[in-house]
């Protein structure tokens, strides 16, 4: 029986809804990402499953895992049969509830696992397994993309599981763990440095793409990714606590490892292809992990998730992930009206954000709009936000557009934010500079005194429309 949030239990269910395919016989050269990278371009882009890599008798990799709405709803454990819209209203209020709840599912320590079939102490080659080369211009090869790095807080002992870039170094005895700092896992490292001078670490490399969600997503600070992820799936984690570093490892997990981080233990390494869109920067020194051990199945799975422009490979999750916490927190804050939030994949779901309100006041607008640049889910790393009437849907990029160009007027309705929460990963951000952004609130609403006698919008009432629809859909199409 497959252990709670294995791979091959998703990639099962997955195939039965037809929306897996095999590939065989790829090179991980390039050749694998370029296939993916096609894949995720199509219009109902499949999870590609590549095996008999070329050079590689053993491993496999899996790209697109949550990119249709029916595999991100079987991953959340929300049902399978959505759109994308009912699946943004099928998550609302569920990332606080699952959060309020993590505590009531503690990881569940096991002593057997099919991770444990290979056990390997000492000389450790990550690039016995097909490891790819995402992109052209990337610095090597990247092991670390759909993967779940875990933490501890050294006076709590809470777990965090961050999702974060890595790349094999040291002809694979190595990896770099590029930690975004003020996340959390970089504090608990941080923290780890000051009092230790050293910080365990344990890395999964293949599991259930549950836990590359919330390894990406703002899981509250204090809250176990694990334990989380056992809310969501309503039944706790089990994991095997790995020896050297006491941390614990999914026991549902394809292939991970366990070791140590020290603060003057540096290699250099990058670029890559990131969720932006672009190259972050120049090859750079970060932390590299000493493995002490390494643990992986028969034949493993590699979770891969590259991102590069978008479409890519975990956008269209974030998107959905995003857009229902922006539009949860806006409702939180007491402000009335809030019809509708959506964080756009042409901005990587974060950059580009539009809020439908009812306008029910003066200033109502822009409340909401500096209010969800600020807010916690949106906060990292937002460009734009856009406001506009309930009677434009933000979710469709052209009916935002066409608000903001004819109901703005920019001099007035176009407002900066200075100083506010950047990247290093921002392609705007000059070499070596302090990562702030800034970020524009867009009042594309009608003008508040305005709203009787604005221009009438010229188009049918949307109930007729459904008749015609219904007495001539043939014709239609």
């Amino acid at each position: 029986m497959e252990p709670l949030l294995s791979l091959r239990t998703f990639l099962a269910e997955v195939e039965a809804l037809g929306e897996l395919r095999e590939v065989r016989g790829a090179h991980w050269n390039l050749e694998l990402g370029a296939i993916a990278e096609l894949s995720y371009r199509s219009p109902q882009p499949k999870a590609l499953l590549f095996s008999e890599i070329e050079g590689y008798p053993s491993g496999r990799v899996l790209t697109g895992s949550t990119g249709s709405a029916r595999r991100l709803g079987l991953t959340l454990r929300l049902g399978d049969k959505h759109t994308d819209e009912s699946l943004v209203e099928a998550l609302r209020g569920k990332p606080s509830a699952w959060a309020a709840a993590a505590r009531d599912f503690p990881v569940l320590p096991v002593t057997d696992a099919p991770l444990l079939a290979n056990q390997v102490a000492g000389e450790i080659n990550l690039l016995e397994f097909p490891v790819p080369r995402w992109h052209e211009h990337d610095g090597g090869r990247f092991i670390g993309t759909g993967c779940l790095v875990v933490t501890s807080d050294p006076e709590t002992g809470v777990h965090n599981g961050g999702c974060y870039r890595m790349e094999v170094q040291d002809e694979g005895r190595s990896v770099t763990i590029a930690a975004v700092p003020g996340k959390h896992g970089a504090q608990h490292i941080d923290a780890w440095f000051a009092r230790h001078g050293r910080a365990p670490v344990t890395i999964s490399f293949g599991h259930d793409p549950l836990l590359l969600a919330l390894g990406g997503t703002e899981v509250p600070l204090g809250v176990s990714e694990l334990e989380y992820a056992g809310a969501v799936a309503g039944e706790r984690v089990p994991v095997v606590i790995a020896p050297d570093t006491g941390l614990p490892i999914p026991a549902g997990s394809e292939l991970a490892i366990e070791g140590w981080l020290r603060p003057g233990r540096l290699l250099e390494e990058g670029p890559f292809g990131e969720w932006t869109g672009y190259y972050s920067g120049s090859r750079r020194p970060d932390l590299a992990m000493e493995i002490t051990r390494l643990y992986h199945r028969d034949d493993p799975i590699l979770l891969g998730a590259p991102p590069g422009r978008p479409p890519h490979d975990y956008s269209y999750m974030r998107t959905v992930m995003k857009s229902a916490m922006i539009h949860d927190e806006l409702v939180a804050t007491g402000v009335p009206g809030i019809r509708k939030a959506w964080a756009h994949e042409a901005g990587g779901g974060r950059l580009f954000v539009g809020v439908a309100i009812e306008q029910r006041y003066a200033g109502h607008a822009r409340q909401v709009g500096h209010l969800a640049a600020q807010l916690p889910a949106a906060a990292y790393m937002n460009r734009y936000v856009v406001v506009v009437d309930d009677d434009i849907d933000p979710a469709d990029l052209d009916q935002l557009i066409w608000a903001v160009s004819t109901r703005t007027d920019p001099a007035e309705d176009i407002e900066i934010q200075r100083r506010t929460r950047g990247s290093r990963l921002d392609p705007m951000l000059p070499e070596g500079a302090t990562p702030y952004n800034s970020r524009a609130v867009i009042d594309a609403c009608r003008p508040w005194e305005r709203l009787r006698s604005f221009p009438r919008v010229a188009e049918s009432d949307p109930a007729y429309l459904a008749e015609v629809r219904a007495r001539w859909g043939e014709v239609l199409g």
